[in-house]
């Protein structure tokens, strides 16, 4: 079968545009909604997406002023999304430094069972002293260290997986045997960071553990990627530096004696569509027009570590900036967002319109046609394995790519005309179940 785009919307309460709950079609308390989040759940199935996804962050995010904030558990949600829907799969967000491994691993079976198959965790080390703070912490940990505390967080995780073995379960009535004791195997591990005796308290779940994300781009981060990740959300603003992330984490991912193909990349991207070109760029201009200005200098002047009242709106960033090494916090993000300054001249006051989008992530205007051919040529010339697709506004955005750039993707090939068979989250992204560790083969999943 030719190769076909893998699609994730990326839900984020009225949209991603920091201004999309001034405009009147929006509800600005959608964000605490489940009707909100269940259609939005059903449009992206009806345009057969693999999947959709959640954010999240142990803190409140922003300042109330500025755009919604706080947000539903992802995981508590996701388990209502998926009594509300049958194909798309389901990825929360779930921090390794705020976490701990039994809890977490409990959740996420619970969801895959729940679901049918169809969980993904997107594993993030969760940058920010203000997280660090709501967890007893003076100081937020060293990036290395944030990341080295996930190595062995996953590692525990699928211990805990692999606890129970696919037929541990008996039910021999007649015998009065429910389950086979010898098929339960603690992890019993001690580490750097964690002691978990185990076994798990929930079955093995029908994918065995869940689609593995992650969305760090730092040096740290492509590393753990390439050990880890099954698929990897990244922010990329031209097709260079795209195609530069996806060969060099292909690259990795071989190094690290994993199947390439086993990995799939997919970047961000902010659709904003007209019926014509102008009509996208009057659409993205009124977005633009609704920025609070004053709120985009605040988050900027966070992201940069500077001072409050450093930045000035017409003129460009400092020369003397802080070099990427001295971040502690979203490395990748903070090189992006310079990089993308320096590259196009950009005052402040332009880059905060750029970045009020897709916080760094692609944004682009203009016809369905136009969006489709944006995202075919990065597809087929080695940019992306599919995409995060990140509407502007909610659900607006979402409905008219559905309706509008879908029927264009699916004419040319490049996606699917329907779901078909029932199918796991792994299968549908084309993925192998992993095997437990316990056992040289494992058993076909059950779907429930």
């Amino acid at each position: 079968m030719p190769r076909q785009l893998h699609l994730n919307a990326f839900l984020m309460n009225t949209g991603h545009h920091e201004a999309s709950w001034r405009l009147p079609e929006s509800d600005p308390f959608a964000h605490v909604e489940l009707a909100h989040y269940v259609r939005l759940a059903k449009i992206a199935e009806r345009g057969t997406f693999d999947s959709l996804f959640l954010a999240d962050g142990p803190q409140l995010w922003s300042n109330l002023a500025q755009r919604p904030a706080g947000a539903l558990e992802p995981l508590t949600l996701l388990t209502a999304l998926a009594t509300a829907t049958e194909h798309i799969g389901l990825i929360a967000t779930a921090s390794t430094s705020y976490n701990s491994p039994y809890n977490l691993a409990r959740k996420f079976a619970s969801l895959d069972i729940i679901s049918g198959g169809r969980a993904g965790w997107n594993i993030v080390t969760t940058a920010g002293a203000e997280a660090a703070r709501n967890f007893g912490l003076e100081h937020e940990p060293a990036h290395a260290e944030r990341y080295a505390r996930a190595a062995e967080f996953l590692d525990v995780a699928v211990k805990l997986w692999d606890s129970w073995e696919d037929d541990t379960v008996v039910g021999d009535k007649a015998a009065g045997v429910w389950g086979d004791d010898a098929k339960i195997h603690p992890p019993r591990h001690k580490g750097t960071y964690f002691s978990v005796e185990g076994p798990l308290n929930v079955p093995r779940s029908p994918q065995g553990y869940p689609l593995l994300v992650q969305a760090g781009s730092s040096e740290d981060g492509k590393a753990f990627a390439a050990r880890y990740a099954e698929a990897v959300f990244t922010a990329q603003q031209t097709l260079a530096d795209a195609q530069a992330f996806y060969a060099d984490l292909k690259s990795r991912t071989a190094a690290a004696g994993r199947d390439p193909e086993h990995i799939k990349v997919l970047p961000g991207i902010v659709p904003v569509i007209g019926s014509t070109e102008a009509e996208a760029l009057a659409n993205e201009r009124v977005l633009e027009d609704h920025i609070v200005y004053a709120h985009g200098v605040d988050r900027l002047e966070s992201l940069l570590q500077l001072q409050p009242g450093t930045l000035e709106l017409d003129s460009q960033l400092p020369a003397d900036l802080p070099p990427e090494d001295a971040i502690e916090g979203a490395k990748s993000r903070y090189t992006l967002v310079v990089e993308l300054a320096r590259r196009d001249r950009l005052t402040v006051r332009q880059l905060i319109g750029r970045l009020g989008g897709g916080r760094g992530h692609l944004t682009f205007a203009g016809t369905p046609e136009q969006v489709a051919d944006a995202i075919g040529t990065w597809f087929t010339q080695g940019a992306a394995d599919g995409f995060n697709i990140m509407p502007a506004v909610l659900p607006s955005g979402l409905e008219t790519f559905v309706e509008h750039v879908v029927p264009i993707l699916r004419a040319r090939g490049l996606l699917r005309e329907e779901y078909g068979p029932r199918q796991t989250l792994r299968e549908r992204y084309g993925l192998p179940r992993p095997a437990n560790q316990h056992l040289t083969t494992t058993p076909a999943p059950v779907l429930v």
